[in-house]
């Protein structure tokens, strides 16, 4: 009777159990199913799959089972819970992998019922793509660290066919400008296989510092990866280093460690592909091995930028492709990647013209100059790579002065480079600047961390295509995907390397995996916040730039009535404002429409959700003077490419930010601006304000002088003031105005002269930009 008892609560229990689960069920939409990038062919079905402590994975050998560690590790730091593996399937919850050979590498298809979920795959890319999805599809907190009460693993019940679009999907981190230790790079591994991103492409060689262990040549470590410390000033302010000073900052990787890093890799299907530069880029290697360089003069390694490039191999001696050999035998050994790439770029070849070597080399292989000197060059290092069962890869600069036979171009000027190597039957990765380099600035520039300029925002990147309009089939079939860059002149953390690097490397791994035609921005951006969620629970230091308010302003000359647009990057944002004194609160004015505005005013707007701001905060001051709207002629008109808002581009009322190619800047080259606003009438005025920058990197200097004139008929001019700048070297990028002040008097004629700095202190021209002038 106890016994019958004890059956019949128990049998209570678990039909209560039973009832309860049901009862919480969640009952999924294509709304929930959030993941990225975004699958083939989805069909979601009623119902659902709940992992438990006791789901089991079925597998059938050891790389299989390797697989299985992204979930069990993820379940057990999350749910409290070891998941077991069984070559057996049970009758119910349980994951199993199936073979199935008509699939191609990386495709796999995912069955989900409310017992089992099967996933299918040729191997182990496939599967672990399989449950990657998986994790996309399970709660964010699956992400945690510590255990999480009260959630259910549920996941729908539904079926997925899913493959890559392009083979090749990559990411290059520079570690040669700033190191970075092994672990972050395995986290960066991590990452990219949950994107569904296959390649790490490692930047180890640049003129700031050599990164990798070579035995047969201890200095390049020794000396070469270390540079003297400079690390407080701007990359382009630091000074020339001596060779006699000893480097303290830097770091290497010796090669056991990068063997470890290739094996970890290879569990999830991330190849990792070394570059060696060559012949530039090589200061590093030079500063250890002056005999590789023309001049062979001792120098020391870089401690920032160097421009040009001319501290490069020498071609014309045979014992600089005795050390390349070396060198790159060794490295050949550590990474059996397919691929072993050797730079190419910006290579400034005035010492090859001058020396004795190259001279002698260019006659004996009969070559007509330096361009094919390099090519010459390359080819002979693409010789060597092949003869080891290996392809080499370039910088598109490769193709100057004619292409080594099988080598791929890695197209990073623009996609031209990419279209010349396709059109010469050579294989193509496009990785345009335009899109894909993730060191530009992801949001307003001055409310961004320090990067090296231009600008990629999240939208940008989603545009990219590595098939450029106008090719043939036969063309496009060359093109093997595309790559992130992440050059590090800017980046010295690990944390400012996460958030240049995400979000926009999800936006990048949807160009690359997923279909064009499915391809949606809205839908997207809906997916987009889920994954937020993910990396906050993974702490990861995404940008949060995308939230961001931006401003478009456009002003009615007639009027001299400024219309303020308010944006941001995700459409049908919920963006509110308030004006002068109101705070931002959840009563602040829903932006519809754009403000009008026909006085000095301050505007605060943010990005809300759930009645709350997101983000930083977007404050703006519209500031009306007497100039606004007024006629302005130049002595020298500004420049083609910096024209800002053209006619009234400095009356406008729009001040610019740091990015100087943000369109709100007009610029002189070498020149002086001399511009002359005519008011329209006898006006009472006492000061006038010159809105300026500086970036020298760019050779973008502030003016040394602003000079102010007035007249009442144009003819006759009086100075009234003048405030001066002497040349200061500024590593930073700077916003200044220029402010002349004086006794108020009634003029009609307001004359402004900018002294232009005209030579760089390295003999270049300098730039002059200007966005407002302001008459008070």
């Amino acid at each position: 009777m106890n016994v019958f008892k004890t059956m019949l609560v128990l049998v209570l229990i678990a039909i209560t159990a039973s009832c309860k689960k049901s009862k919480e069920a969640k009952v999924f939409t294509t709304e929930d199913i959030t993941v990225i990038p975004k699958p083939v062919a989805l069909n979601l079905e009623q119902g659902s799959f709940e992992f438990t402590g006791k789901t089991t994975f079925v597998t059938t050998d050891a790389s299989q089972k390797e697989v299985t560690k992204v979930l069990i590790d993820k379940f057990k730091n999350a749910a409290g819970w070891t998941l077991s593996i069984s070559e057996r399937a049970p009758e119910n919850n349980f994951i199993q992998f199936t073979v199935d050979e008509n699939l191609e590498k990386e495709a796999y298809k995912l069955e989900v019922n409310s017992s089992r979920v099967i996933i299918s795959a040729n191997g182990n890319a496939g599967f672990l793509y399989g449950i990657e999805t998986l994790r996309q599809l399970l709660p964010v907190s699956i992400e945690s660290e510590s255990v999480v009460s009260n959630e259910q693993w549920q996941i729908p019940n539904l079926s997925i066919t899913d493959n890559p679009r392009y083979k090749y999907r990559g990411l290059m981190l520079d570690v040669s400008r700033h190191f970075f230790e092994i672990d972050y790079l395995k986290k960066t591994i991590d990452r990219l296989a949950m994107l569904k991103m296959n390649v790490l492409h490692l930047h180890l060689v640049d003129d700031q510092g050599w990164r990798i262990e070579i035995k047969k040549y201890p200095k390049l470590t020794e000396v070469g990866a270390w540079r003297v410390d400079q690390e407080d000033k701007h990359w382009d302010g630091r000074d020339e280093t001596s060779p006699d000073e000893k480097g303290t900052y830097g770091g290497f990787y010796t090669q056991d460690q990068l063997k470890d890093l290739v094996a970890y890799a290879a569990t999830k299907n991330v190849e990792i592909i070394p570059e060696i530069e060559i012949p530039a880029h090589v200061s590093s290697a030079i500063a250890a091995y002056p005999e590789l360089s023309c001049h062979e003069r001792p120098i020391g390694v870089p401690s920032g930028g160097v421009w040009p490039i001319t501290d490069i191999y020498c071609p014309g001696k045979e014992h600089t492709f005795e050390f390349l050999e070396n060198v790159l035998v060794e490295v050949m050994d550590i990474f059996p990647s397919k691929y072993i790439h050797v730079g190419g770029d910006e290579a400034t070849k005035t010492n090859w013209e001058k020396c004795a070597d190259c001279k002698k080399r260019m006659r004996s292989e009969k070559l007509e100059n330096v361009e094919e000197l390099q090519s010459y060059f390359i080819k002979r290092m693409e010789r060597l790579i092949n003869s080891k069962g290996k392809l080499l890869i370039g910088w598109d600069e490769i193709l100057e002065g004619g292409l080594a036979p099988e080598a791929t171009v890695m197209s990073w000027r623009g996609v031209a480079g990419g279209l010349e190597a396709a059109k010469q039957g050579h294989d193509v990765i496009m990785t345009p600047g335009s899109h894909c380099y993730f060191d530009h600035y992801q949001g307003p520039q001055n409310e961004e961390p320090l990067a090296w300029g231009g600008y990629t925002p999240l939208s940008k990147v989603y545009t990219f295509d590595p098939i450029v309009g106008g090719m043939t089939e036969t063309e496009a079939n060359h093109v093997l995907g595309g790559q992130a860059n992440l050059w590090s002149e800017q980046i010295k953390t690990e944390s400012h390397s996460e958030y240049m690097i995400f979000p926009r490397l999800a936006a990048l791994s949807e160009t690359l995996w997923s279909t064009k035609e499915s391809r949606n921005w809205e839908d997207f951006s809906l997916r987009m916040t889920s994954m937020f969620k993910r990396y906050d629970v993974m702490d990861i230091n995404y940008a949060k730039s995308a939230f961001l308010v931006m401003e478009d302003v456009k002003i009615n000359m007639d009027t001299e009535e400024v219309t303020l647009v308010l944006n941001n990057e995700f459409t049908y944002s919920d963006i509110r404002y308030t004006l002068n004194e109101n705070k931002l609160s959840v009563n602040a004015i829903r932006y519809t429409t754009p403000i009008k505005i026909d006085k000095t005013t301050e505007v605060h707007a943010s990005l809300f959700k759930d009645d709350k701001p997101v983000g930083v905060a977007f404050n703006t001051t519209i500031k009306f003077h007497k100039a606004v709207g007024k006629k302005v002629t130049f002595k020298e008109i500004y420049d083609d490419r910096y024209q800002g808002e053209g006619e009234f581009g400095l009356v406008n009322t729009l001040r610019a930010t740091k990015n100087y190619t943000d369109g709100h800047w007009q610029a002189w080259l070498k020149k002086d601006m001399e511009a002359v606003v005519d008011l329209g009438e006898q006006t009472l005025i006492k000061e006038v304000i010159v809105g300026t920058l500086e970036n020298q990197g760019p050779q973008i200097y502030f003016p040394t002088a602003v000079t102010v004139f007035v007249s009442s008929d144009g003819e006759n001019y009086t100075e009234v003031g003048v405030e001066k700048r002497a040349y200061a070297k500024n590593p930073s990028f700077d916003l200044k105005d220029f402010k002349v002040s004086f006794e108020a008097q009634s003029v009609r004629y307001v004359k402004v002269i900018a002294k232009n700095l005209g030579k760089t202190p390295k003999g270049g021209n300098a730039w002059l930009f200007v966005d407002e002038i302001l008459i008070k």
